[in-house]
C-alpha cells in the first residue's frame, strides 16, 4: 500500500477545522484533522509534508512521524508544520485501523475504558451559543447541561476583568463581578455539577493569588492555563498556596516541551492537546510519561468531528487519563452535518466511536457543499512544481495546488 495523494478540506460554515484525507493506491482513506489557525496549517501541509508523504506506505506511522518530525523541529516544537504533522499522523492511524479492520483504540493496545468521562467547554456555534449563555445565567446552562448528561463544566469568567490591566491587577470588585457566573451554578444545581475554571493565561502570580483564595469555597474542578507555561515556576509557586488543582497545559506541545514540567511537578493534572501536539503518536507517549510522576492527564479537545473521534480512542486507552474535553455546541450542531458523527452524553461520559480506524466519515453530501474548498497535492501537482525535495526544503516555491 502507498500513498498517492494528499487532500485538505476546509468548509466555510467551519471555519476553524481543516480535515485532511491521505488516499492510498488501494482505495482506502485515512481521515485527520487539526484546528485553529488553518491557513498556516494549510500551507504546512501541502508545501512541507505531503512532498514527503507521497509514495511511503501508510503502515510505517512511527518512521513518518520521525522523518517529518526531524524535517521540520528546527522551527521549534510548535506551529504550523506540527498542527499539520498531527492532522497527518490522526490520518496515518485511522488509514491502519481500517486497513486491518480494527479501532485505534485496539492498535494502541487496547481499553481502559468503555465510556470516556468529559466536561463541557461552555463556548458556541450557531444557535447553541453557550458562551453567551453563561455569561447571561450560568445556572440555566448548568441545568441544560444536567439534563444532557454531562456533570462537568467548563467556564472562563475573569477574562473580561484582566482586559484594562493586561492581567497585572484584578480589583475586589472585578473578584466579585468574575465570581458572578459560579455561584450561579451553585445556587442553581448545587454540587451535581463540576466547575472547571479556564484562564487562558492571562494573569501574573499577584492577581491569580488573589483569584484563588476567592474561589476557594466554592469547590472547584480545576483552574486551567493560569498562566502562561513559560513560566512554570510562577506556575509552581501559586499552586503551594490554593488547594484547587492545576491544569497545564496545551500549549506544550511533544514530550520534550512536556518533560522539565513534570520534573518540576508544575501542575497536579497535565493537559494536551492530540491536533496540536503530534497527533495520536505522539499523544500516546505523553500519558507513560506522566504517568511515572503520578500525575493524569486530561485531553484538550476543541475539535471537529474527525479530531473528537481521536480524542475518543485515546482516551479510552490512556489508564492515567482525568477527562476528555468536549463541546456540544459542535457536536449537536456541525457534527452531523459533515460527518456521521453525533456523539451524545450519558452519566458524564462520552461513546467511543465504532467501527474500523476512527468510526467516523465524511459525508457525500459534506463533499459536495458548495463552502467546501478542497486543496490536492499529488504525483502532478509536484511534476508541474519541479524537484520536490527542493521545495519539501523549502528552496523553490510552492507547486499550484489542485483547486475541485
Amino acid at each position: 500500500m502507498k500513498i498517492t495523494a494528499v487532500e485538505s478540506l476546509y468548509w466555510e460554515a467551519v471555519p476553524r477545522v481543516l480535515t485532511v484525507r491521505i488516499h492510498t493506491d488501494t482505495g482506502l482513506i485515512g481521515l485527520g484533522e487539526t484546528v485553529d489557525k488553518i491557513p498556516g496549517s494549510r500551507g504546512a501541509l501541502h508545501g512541507t509534508l505531503a512532498p514527503q508523504l507521497l509514495g511511503r506506505d501508510p503502515l510505517d506511522i512511527e518512521g513518518i512521524w520521525q522523518d517529518l518530525a526531524n524535517n521540520i523541529l528546527y522551527h521549534g516544537f510548535a506551529g504550523a508544520e506540527m498542527r499539520a504533522l498531527s492532522a497527518v499522523d490522526i490520518a496515518l492511524w485511522d488509514l491502519m485501523g481500517k486497513h486491518y479492520g480494527a479501532p485505534v483504540y485496539h492498535l494502541l493496545g487496547g481499553r481502559c475504558r468503555e465510556r470516556i468521562p468529559t466536561y463541557n467547554t461552555s463556548t458556541g456555534y450557531g444557535e447553541m451559543n453557550d458562551y453567551a449563555l453563561w455569561q447571561e445565567d450560568a445556572g440555566e446552562l448548568a441545568r441544560l447541561l444536567l439534563a444532557d448528561g454531562y456533570l462537568a463544566m467548563k467556564i472562563w469568567p475573569f477574562d473580561a476583568a484582566s482586559r484594562d490591566s493586561r492581567g497585572q491587577y484584578i480589583s475586589p470588585a472585578g473578584v466579585e463581578q468574575s465570581l458572578r457566573p459560579i455561584r450561579q451554578i451553585r445556587d442553581a444545581v448545587g454540587s451535581e455539577m463540576e466547575i472547571g475554571l479556564e484562564f487562558h493565561f492571562r494573569w501574573n502570580r499577584a492577581s491569580m493569588e488573589r483569584i484563588v483564595k476567592a474561589l476557594e469555597p466554592y469547590d472547584i474542578l480545576f483552574l486551567e492555563d493560569v498562566m502562561h507555561a513559560v513560566y512554570p515556576d510562577e506556575i509552581k509557586a501559586l499552586s503551594a498556596h490554593t488547594s484547587i488543582p492545576i491544569v497545564g497545559s496545551e500549549l506544550m506541545l511533544t514530550r520534550w516541551q512536556m518533560r522539565e514540567w513534570l520534573e518540576k511537578h508544575v501542575s497536579q493534572i497535565l493537559m494536551t492537546e492530540p491536533l496540536w501536539t503530534g497527533g495520536i503518536s505522539e499523544t500516546r507517549k505523553l500519558p507513560y510519561l506522566a504517568e511515572t510522576f503520578g500525575v493524569p492527564l486530561v485531553l484538550h479537545n476543541i475539535s471537529g468531528p474527525v479530531g473528537h473521534a481521536a480524542c475518543m480512542h485515546l482516551g479510552a486507552h490512556i489508564a492515567n487519563l482525568f477527562m476528555v474535553e468536549s463541546v456540544r455546541a459542535f457536536a449537536q450542531t456541525y457534527f452531523p452535518v459533515i460527518s456521521n458523527l453525533a456523539p451524545r452524553v450519558s452519566d458524564g461520559k462520552l461513546p467511543v466511536p465504532d467501527g474500523s480506524g476512527l468510526g467516523v466519515e465524511i459525508l457525500p453530501e459534506a463533499l459536495a457543499r458548495d463552502d467546501l474548498s478542497r486543496v490536492v497535492t499529488d504525483e502532478a501537482t509536484l511534476k508541474a512544481a519541479g524537484d520536490q525535495w527542493q521545495y519539501a526544503l523549502g528552496f523553490t516555491h510552492a507547486p499550484p495546488a489542485q483547486k475541485e
